[in-house]
């Protein structure tokens, strides 16, 4: 008990030391600074200055990266939203007006000779034409409601179509249904069908170039050629 009430004791002893030396070195600074206030306040007003300044810039730092983040969500938000409205009016077109649109698109990313069936009995080529750099271009349109599902089957078709019936060099199956089952879409990827559903196509009809999706959702890109003089 007696080493006890020592160290506690010595524990108070010390602190108070240690606060009457930190009195004494602060009525020091306050002295000095008294006695040198010519020099002391030029830099003091510099330091408080430059912290106003860090911490302001900081704040407006932060709020930029707010500001910024802010607006890119809202963009994000924008672009889905007008997609979507688009895509209403894509919706709106009857199955032969669908494939003459999609011609449409191919023509204003700069292919040629574009063709559209228009038929029964076209063996799933709806749309025909050549990529610029002479790649033969064919595409399967299927205008579907949003909720449905591109099948298996329906990719069975154009699969064994796209190619040996009609040589093609890209082979796109284009939808305005969201998905492509998952049997769909692993037949496409194998047999090198390039799967262009609603979303995708959405972004196609926003403006986004036919080169820019071959390689999204498939790997049907075809052999590159040089452009045909």
């Amino acid at each position: 008990m007696a080493a006890r009430r020592r160290r506690r004791h010595l524990k108070k002893q010390t602190r108070r030391q240690v606060q009457g030396w930190g009195a004494v070195a602060a009525l020091a600074a306050v002295v000095w600074v008294a006695a040198n206030w010519s020099t002391v306040w030029p830099v003091l007003v510099t330091v408080l200055a430059a912290a106003a300044l860090g911490g302001a810039g900081w704040v407006l730092l932060r709020a930029h990266r707010q500001a910024v983040g802010q607006d890119r969500a809202w963009r994000a938000q924008e672009e889905a939203r007008a997609r979507e409205l688009s895509m209403a009016q894509v919706d709106a077109l009857t199955w032969q007006e669908f494939e003459t649109y999609i011609a449409e698109l191919c023509r204003r990313d700069g292919c040629r000779d574009v063709v559209v069936s228009g038929k029964s009995g076209d063996l799933g080529a709806d749309v025909v034409g050549y990529l610029a750099d002479g790649r033969k271009l064919v595409i399967q349109c299927k205008k579907y409601a949003a909720h449905r599902s591109v099948s298996s089957q329906d990719m069975q078709k154009f699969v064994g179509t796209a190619r040996l019936e009609h040589g093609a060099d890209v082979a796109l199956f284009v939808t305005t249904c969201r998905a492509f089952t998952r049997d769909a879409l692993g037949l496409a990827l194998r047999q090198d069908i390039v799967a262009l559903h609603r979303d995708l196509l959405g972004s196609w009809v926003k403006g986004a170039h036919l080169e820019s999706l071959i390689p999204l959702n498939g790997s049907g890109g075809g052999t590159r050629r040089r452009p045909s003089a």
